[in-house]
């Protein structure tokens, strides 16, 4: 059975190659900038003209979408629905429903807020697809973080992964012992009850597991610390961090200048 523990796909690309602190620079930059800007269409320009074509840029458009399909989409369209309709803001109503209201402020407030949502998990996913998790922490130790944050960080990044491989074996595991997964909707439905109780056990058991972790690899220890790996920064990346967050500070201060 093939099982992830990260979101990382491996490829040869410029973006894959970027030092893992430059990518963070770039996700923080599009965050800043399209939860800040005034501008109303400024999220999804940042969607279109940024984030969609870095996934070409690193060779994981298609993992990209899919991501989209899967996650950001109904996410970003479950707080739009919920938004436009129980957001009591503005009196022009454009449609009406028993006691749900929507009004042109409500749709325009929901709209923004699921673009601005797109970006946020769409950075991050891209993120993700190209960096490894190890590489990230081996970057982040060497600049000064201390270990417990890095393992921490590292460790949340790749809990969902891990997550859904945990389940996925679990869900095998009791097919080989008859389970009915693949029926009806409520046969499925039922067979969810015996799939949590492992899943949830197991996955408190790896809590205190990442704890002793902490401890063996000695993250406590005053001691200067090694690394088998060393990840480049090249002259390219201290000047792109410059740049991005030249063009965040340059945005922001632009909406202070506007109406």
């Amino acid at each position: 059975m093939h099982e992830r523990l990260s979101f990382h796909i491996k490829r040869e690309s410029t973006l894959h190659n970027l030092n893992p602190l430059t990518k963070l620079t770039l996700v923080f930059s599009l965050l800043l900038t399209g939860f800040l800007s005034k501008w109303y269409w400024m999220p999804h320009l940042l969607t279109l003209l940024a984030i969609l074509p870095l996934s070409f840029v690193g060779k994981v458009s298609r993992e990209f979408f899919w991501t989209a399909l899967r996650l950001i989409l109904p996410a970003a369209g479950f707080l739009f629905i919920m938004q436009a309709f129980f957001q009591p803001v503005g009196d022009t109503i454009i449609f009406e429903f028993h006691f749900l209201n929507i009004t042109q402020e409500s749709l325009m407030f929901a709209f923004r807020n699921a673009t601005r949502i797109i970006v946020m998990v769409s950075a991050f996913t891209l993120f993700l697809l190209t960096t490894h998790p190890s590489e990230l922490m081996s970057d982040l130790s060497r600049r000064g973080l201390p270990g417990q944050f890095s393992y921490v960080i590292i460790s949340t990044l790749q809990i969902l992964p891990q997550i859904i491989a945990k389940a996925q074996t679990i869900i095998a595991a009791q097919r080989s012992r008859g389970l009915d997964t693949e029926s009806s909707f409520l046969k499925r439905a039922g067979s969810v009850v015996p799939l949590v109780g492992p899943l949830v056990f197991g996955s408190l058991a790896e809590v205190e597991e990442r704890a002793i972790a902490i401890e063996a690899r000695g993250f406590t220890s005053k001691k200067e610390k090694t690394s088998l790996s060393e990840i480049p920064d090249e002259p390219f990346d201290k000047a792109a961090r410059w740049v991005f967050i030249t063009l965040a500070i340059i945005s922001i201060s632009f909406n202070f200048w506007l109406p």
